[in-house]
């Protein structure tokens, strides 16, 4: 079951990891990859096409009150958000690396679109204050295993930066 449909769970944010379709790992790949994030994380809902690779997955991570699902998408959607993607980006690229990441980013063929959600669980919410109970930790951990996994760039997209 998707998040979106889990009751207690909050959609915060969406991050891409993008990368070369070659670099698609199957859904037992991923699954391991985040199973070595350690017992912190639980995995669950993978789900894969008729190959093998990857389509989507579950991570929760309860002590953070945070969750992903994690979806793949290949191919003309992906090369279509490319040019929007490098134009918005392009803005906050400051340093050589970060225009070397651009150049590589606009090779991509492939997005793992990671949806982050919160479960505030028992905790009083401030309408005000939104983000007080929110710990991001365990959605870096799980980005930056993505992104090794694929061997991929993480990008912000509603801050139009990279990770």
């Amino acid at each position: 079951m998707s998040l979106f449909e889990k009751p207690g769970y909050q959609w915060r944010e969406t991050f891409f990891v993008l990368f070369q379709s070659e670099n698609r790992p199957t859904a037992n790949q991923m699954e391991e990859s985040m199973r070595e994030l350690g017992k912190r994380f639980l995995v669950s809902d993978t789900h894969a096409d008729e190959q093998g690779m990857i389509e989507s997955i579950t991570i929760e991570c309860p002590d953070d009150s945070a969750a992903m699902d994690v979806s793949c998408v290949v191919g003309e959607e992906v090369q279509e958000q490319i040019p929007n993607l490098l134009e918005e980006l392009h803005a906050n690229t400051e340093t050589e690396q970060e225009r070397k990441t651009l150049r590589r980013l606009n090779k991509s063929t492939a997005r793992l679109d990671v949806f982050h959600f919160e479960c505030p669980a028992d905790a009083f919410v401030d309408p005000d204050n939104e983000d007080e109970f929110m710990d991001p930790g365990g959605l870096f951990i799980v980005l930056d295993q993505l992104a090794d996994l694929c061997q991929g760039i993480v990008v912000d997209p509603q801050a139009g930066s990279l990770l």
